[in-house]
């Protein structure tokens, strides 16, 4: 048997043992793939929903109304309430992917029926950008190519167990995907719940770190890392707290924030309803604030 068969072989069988597991999520045109983990629950990404209500297409073609029980946008995570049937839920695998290691990608896109195709690991602790903009870092890149519409459905090994969730394409059909490790568990458990991740918002406008050094350097002023607040909005945690127009933050939670990221990073840490120390330059006063955010249910 060469190479090609036990593709082929490894094709076949996965597709009749885990395509049942793989859904399709809105309507047939535009959408995208999602993943049946238990009774009554589906994984998928947040760019794939809009509002709280959705569509999921099963193998069998049966359509049932779906609700989203939590979603994390910036993590491009979001889990759906839905009847699944007799669905089978997809096992996790018990280690992570490896460079060079043999995957399975499978989705549903849209509905329109189960694709399976053949790749191998590329790359491993790859990062891009979420819906938002905020980097989500610790992706795996593999090279079984997928249609648009792909996202999340499955990335899987060759025992048919969960190794991650394609989530961003990659030029003609390459996939990122967020691993199946111990902290994906725990945030689909927290969505699972009905718990969607907000993270607090300090509500301003910000110029990136280098864009600030060329505006420092033109008005006189010593070179500082930082990213540069151009615009405060009005009754904002940032407002409330003193921050205005012209501020430089150089720290938030004991961190330099040099990139955007760093802020992002910070702010994601922070506790719903707590605060979040941060100095900042006015010229060439530094001082320190408390940026206080409102609580879970209220202020984002």
């Amino acid at each position: 048997m060469t190479i090609f068969d036990d593709v082929q072989a490894g094709i076949a069988r996965l597709a009749e043992e885990a395509g049942a597991s793989v859904v399709g999520v809105g309507q047939r045109w535009g959408s995208g793939s999602g993943i049946v983990l238990g009774e009554g629950r589906v994984l998928t990404n947040a760019h794939n929903v809009r509002g709280s209500k959705v569509t999921v297409t099963f193998a069998d073609e049966r359509t049932a109304d779906g609700t989203v029980a939590g979603h994390d946008i910036d993590g491009d995570l979001a889990v759906i309430e839905t009847d699944t049937a007799q669905a089978p839920a997809l096992p996790w695998a018990t280690e992570g992917a490896s460079l060079g290691m043999p995957v399975f990608a499978l989705a549903n896109p849209g509905g329109r029926g189960l694709r399976v195709t053949f790749g191998y690991v590329s790359g491993i602790d790859r990062a891009f950008r979420g819906p938002r903009g905020v980097r989500i870092t610790g992706s795996l890149e593999h090279t079984a190519p997928l249609l648009p519409g792909s996202s999340g459905g499955p990335v899987l090994d060759a025992a048919g167990h969960l190794l991650g969730i394609n989530t961003n394409r990659l030029g003609e059909g390459f996939y990122l995907a967020i691993p199946a490790d111990e902290a994906l568990r725990d945030r689909v458990d927290v969505l699972a719940r009905g718990e969607s991740v907000r993270p607090p918002q300090l509500g301003v406008t910000i110029t990136p770190g280098h864009m600030a050094r060329r505006m420092r350097r033109a008005v006189g002023l010593p070179d500082a890392e930082g990213l540069l607040i151009r615009e405060v909005a009005d009754d904002s945690p940032a407002a409330r707290a003193g921050l205005a127009a012209g501020d430089l933050i150089v720290a938030a939670a004991g961190q330099p924030t040099r990139t955007a990221d760093d802020l992002f990073g910070a702010l994601r840490a922070a506790a719903p309803g707590g605060s979040i120390e941060m100095t900042v330059l006015h010229g060439t006063d530094e001082r320190t604030v408390q940026v206080a955010f409102g609580q879970p249910d209220g202020e984002a």
